[in-house]
C-alpha cells in the first residue's frame, strides 16, 4: 500500500541500516587503517591510488551487471530479495576485515571491494522498491527521509566506533588498531539487524507478468537489450543520466576520497575522524531541510545550486592547509550532500516508467557507478601525474560544471510526455 507509514519508514530504515558501511568503513577508517596498516610502506599518492583502484573495481562490476539484474527484478519480482542478498553479502565481506593483517593490502582490496559491490547491489534494489512505497506526492520527502535516516544512523554507529577508535582501553581493547578491526564487525551486524523491518513491512507489488528464475533471467536480457536500444527514444531521460552521470562523480569521489586527501595532507587521523561526524550529523537535518528547499524552488533549481555548492566545496579542498579547514569543509558538504542525492532519486522517478522501475534504476546506479569508477581513478592519476594531491581534487570542478549545464537543458514536462509514450509502445 502506498504512503502507509509503516512502510515507509522500514524502507527508510534500510538507510539507517546500510550508511554504517558508507561512514565506518568507506568514508571513515577504511581509508585511515588502509594506508597506515595494509598499504603499509606506501607512499601517500600510491596509497591514494591503490584506494581508487579499489573503488572503481567494484563500481565497474555493479555498473555492468545493474541494469540487467534490474530487468531479471522486475519480471521475477525479486527486488527485495536481491537487496537480502546484497546486504548478506556486503555484511559478511566487511566483517570480515578483521582477518586481513598488516601488509596484506590486496585481500583487503578484495575484501572491501566484495563489500562495496553489496553496498551498492542492495541500494539498486532499495532504490527500485521507492514507487512501491511512495506516491509521487509523497516521493520527495520519503526519499529525503531515507538519507535523512542513514546519516544519522551510520553517525551512531560511527561516534560509537569513533569512541573506541579513541579510547580503545575503555572498551577492553588492546589498541586504536584493534577497535578499528572490531568496528567493521559492528558495521556487519548493524546492517543486517536493521534490513530485518524493510524485509517484514515492505510489501513489494507483484508483476503483472511474474516468471519462474530461469524465465526472468532470459526475458531480463532481452529486454535489458531493448531498452539500451530504445532509450534513446527517452531523450529527455537520456540527458538527465548524462547530467547525473557527471555531478555524482565528483560527490562520490569526495565521498570516498576525503579522508585519504586528509591524510596527504597530513593531518592527524583524529581531526580527519571528527570532520566526518561533523558532516553525519549536519547532513541529517539538512536532507530533509533540502527537500522543503526543493519544494519552494523548483527540484531541479534546488539540484542546481547543490551541483555549484560542490564546485566550490573542490576549489575550497584545492586551498585547504588546517584541519580547521577540514571541519568547514565538512560542514559545507553536510548542508549538500544529502540533498543532491536524494531529489537526484526522486526526480528521476518522474522520468521512468513505474513497472519497470528496477531496470530503469539499474541504468540509474549503472551511470552512478560509472561515474564513480572514473572519479576516483582520475584523482588517483591527477595525483601520480602531479604529484601533488591537491590537483586531483582539483580536477573534479570539470564534472561539476559539465554536469550542472547538462542539467539546465532538462525539461521535466516533456521527459514525462516522453515516458507515457515509451510505456504505451512497450
Amino acid at each position: 500500500m502506498l504512503d502507509s507509514k509503516r512502510s515507509i519508514f522500514s524502507w527508510a530504515l534500510y538507510d539507517w541500516a546500510n550508511s554504517a558501511f558508507a561512514t565506518t568503513v568507506m568514508a571513515g577508517f577504511f581509508p585511515v587503517f588502509f594506508t597506515s596498516y595494509w598499504a603499509v610502506g606506501a607512499s601517500a599518492q600510491q596509497g591514494t591510488f591503490y584506494l581508487g583502484l579499489a573503488n572503481s573495481i567494484g563500481a565497474l562490476i555493479i555498473a555492468l551487471f545493474a541494469p540487467f539484474v534490474g530487468a531479471i527484478a522486475d519480471y521475477g519480482s525479486y527486488k527485495k530479495r536481491l537487496l537480502v542478498f546484497f546486504a548478506i553479502l556486503g555484511s559478511i565481506l566487511t566483517a570480515s576485515l578483521w582477518f586481513v593483517q598488516k601488509g596484506n593490502w590486496q585481500l583487503a582490496v578484495l575484501f572491501y571491494t566484495l563489500g562495496t559491490i553489496g553496498f551498492s547491489g542492495g541500494n539498486s534494489f532499495y532504490d527500485a522498491l521507492l514507487p512501491h512505497v511512495a506516491s509521487e506526492k509523497k516521493v520527495d520527502f520519503v526519499s529525503s527521509l531515507g538519507y535523512s535516516l542513514g546519516y544519522i544512523g551510520g553517525g551512531l554507529l560511527f561516534l560509537v566506533n569513533v569512541l573506541m577508535f579513541l579510547f580503545p582501553e575503555r572498551f577492553g581493547l588492546a589498541d586504536a588498531g584493534s577497535a578499528i578491526k572490531v568496528s567493521f564487525i559492528s558495521v556487519g551486524i548493524w546492517w543486517i539487524l536493521f534490513t530485518i523491518p524493510l524485509i517484514i513491512f515492505v510489501k513489494e507489488k507483484k508483476s503483472e507478468e511474474t516468471l519462474p528464475i530461469g524465465k526472468a533471467i532470459r526475458r531480463g536480457l532481452s529486454e535489458t537489450i531493448s531498452t539500451v536500444r530504445n532509450i534513446r527514444e527517452l531523450k529527455t531521460l537520456s540527458l538527465f543520466l548524462i547530467s547525473y552521470w557527471l555531478y555524482i562523480d565528483g560527490v562520490d569521489t569526495i565521498i570516498r576520497m576525503a579522508v585519504n586527501y586528509g591524510t596527504a595532507l597530513d593531518f592527524p587521523s583524529e581531526s580527519l575522524i571528527i570532520a566526518l561526524l561533523i558532516t553525519q550529523f549536519v547532513a541529517f537535518p539538512s536532507a530533509l531541510a533540502y527537500s522543503w528547499f526543493g519544494k519552494k524552488i523548483g527540484i531541479k533549481r534546488a539540484l542546481q545550486v547543490a551541483i555549484t555548492a560542490y564546485a566550490l566545496i573542490a576549489l575550497m579542498g584545492f586551498f585547504m592547509s588546517k584541519p580547521i579547514h577540514f571541519y568547514l569543509l565538512a560542514i559545507c558538504i553536510g548542508l549538500f550532500q544529502g540533498g543532491i542525492q536524494a531529489l537526484s532519486r526522486s526526480y528521476y522517478t518522474r522520468l521512468i516508467p513505474k513497472e519497470k522501475s528496477a531496470q530503469f534504476f539499474g541504468f540509474f546506479n549503472m551511470l552512478g557507478k560509472f561515474a564513480a569508477i572514473i572519479g576516483p581513478l582520475l584523482m588517483g592519476i591527477v595525483t601520480i601525474m602531479t604529484g601533488n594531491n591537491r590537483f586531483g581534487i582539483l580536477s573534479l570542478i570539470l564534472l561539476f560544471a559539465t554536469g550542472g549545464i547538462l542539467l539546465s537543458r532538462v525539461d521535466e514536462e516533456l521527459g514525462k510526455q516522453e515516458c507515457e509514450a515509451f510505456s504505451d509502445k512497450y
